[in-house]
């Protein structure tokens, strides 16, 4: 680091002239910082002789003056960088000036304020005549930005847009999100995320986040010092072989911790700062992908064995040496083989948690409990069937399993059998348990083998119907009218991502549910006899499933009804969860963290959202209820002996708000 009151510069020989940067006009301005970047140089930044003429030795906060303010023979700034005399063969060093002032200052993202800069700012900070002269408060750049932002009519060029404004300046970005919370997340995260990581070659104009490949590979700890961020708090890491419902996209599945933790900032207020996105490229098998001269990451054949756990061991340990203990590992859309496998070996030495696996469980676990108040009973009393038997499935299984064993004290085992899983080869049962993979074993259940969903339904007879398999229209009128005949309010959650991926629509969900069955028909040809047996089996029949998707859907009305769906969004759960994590110093993920996020979402639906057919609260109010859902996990953590920042706050509540980020400008000196 070079430091320096007056003014600031680089001169070397080496670097193709000595000279000075800033001109004699620039003496009696100050402090500047300078911060000079090899491909060489040690941590704390001094500078390390990479060229063949060697730098004068510069004493550790040395200041230093400029030594040469003689004007140039040839007239024109002198060449410090060397970039008029490099050729190809001729080495040049990276070096970077960093100043807090002038042109520098309006691109950083951190710290740009765009037109919102004072006239006390502009004078301080070197900006007169950067900028035009007006001034314009942060709330009317919020209101350009979003008739901008509207101005598209296509999601990507609007998910492209909000990238580029979170580039050129961070916290308009995030006031943007939280201000127009329910329009714009569908845009940085499900569904149009999905689509960004299918072209993320096509579009990518800048690095976000690490990228750590099997080229890093005994380096990893190295790399994750690369970043200049030193106090992370929360990854979000994706190996990119199961994006959303999509399949392997591999590098290009960086989209997804990216805008994972644009939520854990804007939902949960976790600061910016603190929050590292990664990509681990082990290659890829997506054969078009392979082919396409736009792809970003390794062309090569995804590595698998123990070339593939050497890496992600190399790459945790790495983690837990350079950010300590306390950092939130989040693992994001790892393909099954891999997702189980990495939550159970390091769910004891870390602080881990995966989103698919935990976060959907903990999310549509909340959904159910909210339910349960409009069809009543208790989770015991229902019986559920699942469409798709991998992370999500089993995950939100095991979860409802865990909260009605706690619910009734009967043993894990019992309270599985009330949960049945149907697969590409039909429903789970004994006689396949063989050749089952692990994940799926507990949930073989005695019974005959049955092929398809729609069997599956008539024979299961179930009061919930949940999709989490990726395939698209899974939930066929069949099945649906199967489940209107069987339950006076079916429960029928589509959850699988993006929106093509749904089991089924809202309005597919609500149309088929409001036909008239076969008993009113029946009744109707002898209403004489049985008088007001058809009003009520009438009454049965309309407007009675109660929907929630994984992906957004518009309401829909239908003879006059408005429904509105709900969606079972992760983004309720993760953000607050990780506040809580974080506020309360906890060390280890406990499966009844999970429960106590559930019940606080639970919490938070309130009468006037049952009245509109909603389980789920809307996401105006999202950072109050990421809040209280932080403040119940910290209690929960407290209890269980896993919080490590003592004492305790008295209002945990209040506590996580004030540990919120929050997008307002600062004010400079």
């Amino acid at each position: 680091m070079i430091s320096a009151t007056r003014c600031t510069f680089l001169g070397c020989s080496g670097l193709g002239g000595s000279g000075n940067i800033c001109g004699g006009q620039r003496r009696g301005y100050g402090p500047w910082r300078v911060t000079c970047m090899s491909p060489i140089n040690d941590r704390n930044g001094s500078v390390v002789n990479v060229m063949e003429t060697p730098l004068k030795e510069i004493k550790k906060e040395a200041v230093v003056e400029d030594v040469d303010d003689n004007p140039i023979s040839g007239g024109g700034p002198r060449d410090v960088y060397g970039e008029d005399k490099a050729t190809e063969d001729h080495f040049v060093t990276p070096w970077s000036v960093s100043v807090a002032s002038g042109y520098t200052l309006l691109r950083d993202p951190h710290f740009n304020k765009g037109l919102a800069f004072t006239e006390k700012e502009r004078d301080a900070h070197y900006l007169r005549g950067l900028l035009p002269p007006t001034t314009i408060p942060q709330e009317t750049q919020v209101r350009k930005m979003i008739q901008h932002i509207r101005q598209y009519q296509v999601p990507l060029q609007r998910y492209m847009a909000m990238m580029d404004l979170q580039e050129r300046n961070e916290r308009l970005f995030y006031k943007l999100l939280i201000d127009h919370v329910e329009e714009l997340l569908p845009i940085v995260y499900t569904p149009t995320v999905g689509e960004a990581c299918q072209k993320y070659g096509d579009i990518f104009m800048r690095p976000q986040g690490l990228y750590i490949s099997l080229k890093e590979k005994g380096r990893i700890q190295e790399v994750l010092r690369n970043w200049p961020e030193k106090n992370i708090q929360v990854i979000v890491v994706t190996d990119g072989e199961r994006i959303l419902g999509l399949g392997d996209l591999g590098c290009q599945g960086m989209g997804i911790p990216v805008g994972k933790l644009s939520l854990y900032t804007a939902l949960g207020g976790v600061r910016p700062s603190a929050c590292l996105p990664i990509t681990i490229d082990v290659g890829t098998n997506n054969e078009r992908l392979l082919n396409d001269e736009l792809y970003i990451g390794l062309k090569q054949r995804r590595a698998t064995g123990q070339e593939y756990s050497e890496l992600m061991h190399e790459f945790m340990t790495a983690v837990k040496q350079t950010y300590g203990e306390k950092v939130l590992i989040q693992f994001e859309d790892f393909a099954n083989h891999n997702a189980f496998d990495l939550l159970e070996k390091y769910r004891s030495t870390h602080l881990v948690f995966n989103d698919d696996i935990q976060g959907t469980a903990s999310v549509v676990l909340a959904g159910l409990v909210a339910a349960l108040k409009l069809v009543g009973g208790n989770l015991a009393d229902h019986k559920f069937l699942f469409l798709g038997a991998g992370e999500a499935g089993t995950g939100i299984a095991e979860l409802i399993a865990l909260e009605t064993s706690k619910q009734t004290n009967a043993p894990l085992d019992e309270v599985r059998k009330n949960i049945w899983l149907v697969d590409s080869k039909g429903l789970i049962v004994s006689s396949r348990k063989e050749s089952l993979q692990h994940f799926k074993k507990p949930w073989a259940h005695e019974h005959e083998p049955v092929k398809n969903l729609l069997d599956a339904v008539n024979k299961i007879k179930p009061t919930v119907l949940i999709g989490t398999s990726g395939q698209g229209s899974a939930f066929t009128k069949e099945v649906v009218e199967a489940m209107a005949s069987i339950n006076e309010k079916p429960i029928i959650l589509s959850l699988s991502n993006p929106t093509s991926q749904s089991e089924c629509t809202a309005e597919e969900a609500y149309t088929w549910t409001q036909v008239i069955e076969p008993a009113c028909i029946f009744a109707l040809k002898f209403e004489r006899i049985f008088g007001s047996t058809l009003t009520i089996l009438f009454h049965f029949s309309q407007g009675r499933a109660i929907f929630a998707s994984g992906s957004p859907f518009s309401p829909v009305e239908y003879k006059g009804k408005v429904f509105v769906p709900g969606q079972a969004n992760n983004a309720y759960i993760f953000p607050g969860f990780g506040l809580g994590l974080i506020m309360s110093g906890t060390i280890r993920v406990h499966d009844d963290l999970l429960l106590a996020a559930s019940e606080a979402l639970a919490e938070q639906v309130s009468e006037e959202n049952f009245e509109k057919g909603l389980i789920f609260p809307p996401f105006t109010n999202i950072r109050k209820i990421s809040a209280h859902i932080a403040a119940k996990v910290a209690a929960k953590a407290y209890e269980l002996g896993l919080a490590t920042r003592l004492p305790q706050p008295k209002d945990l509540v209040k506590f996580a708000e004030s540990c919120m980020y929050t997008p307002a400008y600062r004010s400079y000196r």
